[in-house]
C-alpha cells in the first residue's frame, strides 16, 4: 500500500501500556485481570502482533508475570513518581529503534485488526506528527501513532511537569483517525462493573465469528 511514501508495518513498534496503578479497580494490575481465563492483556498482543514489526509491554509492576508473555518490558523512569501514560510511552519511545510507536490501553481490546496501517496512512497523508483515534464521538488519546523522532519533545514536557497527554498533542501536528465504525473501541476496565461488560462484549463477539 503506497500514498506518496510506503506504508510498512516493519517501522512500527506497538506498544501496550500496562503501567497504571488502576486506582479504581482496588489496584489490581489490569493488563493482568483474568477475562475468559485469559490475561487481559494477551486479547491485545494477539491482534497487534500481525500488525507491526515489533512489541513493547510497559508496565511498573509484577515484571515477571509480564516478562513469561515473552515480548520485551520497559518501566517508567520513575516507578514513584506515577506521571500516567506519558511516562510509559517516553520510555517505549527511549526503546525503540523504528520509525513510529503504536500505543493502546492494556485493557481495550476492541480495536481495528487494522489499525496501524490506518494510523500510518493517515499519518502520512497529513504530513502528521501524531495520528491519535476518534470513535465519532471524542478523541481516544492513548489510542496513538507517534514518531519516535519527538522523543527529545516529550521528555522535556515531562521534566517541564506537564503530565496531559492532549496538551503535549497539541504542540505538535497531530491529526485524527476516523474510527468511528469501531465505537467499541472506548470499552476498557476502569470499574468491576465495566469488567463484566467486557467479558459480556468479548463473548458476543467471539460467538459472532
Amino acid at each position: 500500500m503506497t500514498n506518496g511514501n510506503e506504508i510498512n508495518i516493519s517501522d512500527i513498534t506497538a506498544v501496550i501500556l500496562a503501567g497504571g496503578r488502576a486506582k479504581r479497580m482496588g489496584g489490581k494490575d489490569k493488563g493482568l485481570i483474568k477475562v475468559n481465563n485469559r490475561f487481559m492483556i494477551e486479547f491485545a498482543i494477539e491482534k497487534l502482533l500481525p500488525q507491526v514489526g515489533h512489541l513493547l509491554i510497559n508496565a511498573n509492576r509484577n515484571l515477571e508475570h509480564y516478562k513469561s508473555l515473552n515480548h520485551p518490558v520497559v518501566s517508567d523512569d520513575n516507578i514513584s513518581d506515577y506521571n500516567g501514560p506519558l511516562a510509559g510511552i517516553l520510555s517505549a519511545l527511549k526503546t525503540c529503534t523504528t520509525k513510529y510507536i503504536l500505543t493502546i490501553p492494556c485493557d481495550s481490546p476492541f480495536f481495528p485488526d487494522n489499525l496501524s496501517i490506518r494510523f500510518l496512512s493517515t499519518l502520512i497523508e497529513s504530513d502528521a506528527d501524531i495520528c491519535v483515534a476518534h470513535d465519532g464521538n471524542r478523541m481516544q488519546p492513548v489510542f496513538a501513532l507517534i514518531k519516535s523522532e519527538l522523543t527529545d519533545s516529550l521528555q522535556n514536557y515531562l521534566d517541564n511537569g506537564d503530565r496531559k497527554i492532549d496538551l503535549w498533542y497539541k504542540k505538535h501536528h497531530a491529526v485524527l483517525a476516523d474510527l468511528s465504525d469501531f465505537k467499541d473501541i472506548s470499552l476498557n476496565i476502569n470499574t468491576p462493573e465495566e469488567l463484566l461488560n467486557l467479558e459480556q462484549k468479548l463473548t458476543e463477539y467471539k460467538n459472532a465469528c
